[in-house]
C-alpha cells in the first residue's frame, strides 16, 4: 500500500518535471490562484471601505460653514414711523459640516441713520458687543440696558455709557418685494470697530 502511494506520487512528480522544465516558466497552481484571488478581494474591499472614510474626513473642510440668507421682518410700511424700537424675532440657520442648527434670535427695528440703515430704519442685533449678553429694551427709559455689566445704549443703538467698546451692531438689511429683509450676523466682541465673524 505504501509503495503504491509512493509510486503514484513519483509519477506525478515526473509528469510535473516534464511540464515545467528547469529554467522554464512556472505555471501557478491552484493554491497560488486562490492566494491571488483573496489578496485582490481584500484590496478591493479595503478600497471600497476607504472611500466613505476619506469623504467623512475631507467633507467638513470643503463644505460651507454657513449659508447666509435673509429673513423677512414684515412690510416696510410698518417701520416708517417708529416711536420706539420694535422687537422682532428672526430664524437663524447655521450649517457646520453635517450639523444644522436652527435658532430664534431677537432683533430690534428702530429709527436711525448710522451705517447699515436704509431709509431711516436700522435693525440692531440684541447681542451686546461687550461680552455677548442679550440686551433687552427698556421702554420706560427709552434706552437699551445690558443686564450683565450695565452698558447703556440709545434708541438707535449708539453707545451712551458702560464698559461696551462700541454701540449695538447694525445688521445688513434690504427691501425686497415691499418687505424689510435682514441677514443675521455675529460680530467680534471687545473691539471698538464692528467686525463680522459669522
Amino acid at each position: 500500500m505504501g509503495s503504491e502511494r509512493f509510486q503514484i506520487r513519483s509519477e506525478w512528480a515526473d509528469q510535473n518535471k516534464k511540464n515545467n522544465p528547469p529554467g522554464g516558466p512556472e505555471f501557478p497552481g491552484r493554491r497560488s490562484f486562490f492566494v491571488v484571488l483573496v489578496a485582490a478581494g481584500t484590496a478591493l474591499v479595503g478600497a471600497l471601505l476607504s472611500i466613505p472614510l476619506i469623504r467623512f474626513t475631507i467633507y467638513p473642510w470643503l463644505a460651507d460653514t454657513t449659508k447666509p440668507h435673509g429673513a423677512g421682518l414684515g412690510p416696510t410700511s410698518d417701520f416708517f414711523s417708529l416711536a420706539a424700537p420694535l422687537l422682532k424675532t428672526v430664524t437663524v440657520t447655521h450649517e457646520d459640516g453635517w450639523r444644522e442648527t436652527v435658532a430664534q434670535k431677537p432683533v430690534y427695528v428702530t429709527a436711525g441713520t448710522r451705517q447699515g440703515s436704509e431709509d431711516g430704519v436700522e435693525v440692531l442685533s440684541s447681542i451686546c458687543p461687550h461680552l455677548g449678553c442679550e440686551v433687552p429694551g427698556d421702554n420706560d427709559r427709552k434706552q437699551f440696558v445690558c443686564p450683565c455689566h450695565n452698558s447703556v445704549f440709545a434708541p438707535d443703538g449708539s453707545r451712551v455709557s458702560g464698559p461696551t467698546p462700541r454701540g449695538m451692531d447694525t445688521l445688513p438689511i434690504k427691501t425686497q418685494d415691499g418687505k424689510l429683509m435682514v441677514r443675521f450676523e455675529y460680530f467680534r466682541q471687545l473691539v471698538a470697530e464692528k467686525e463680522v465673524i459669522g
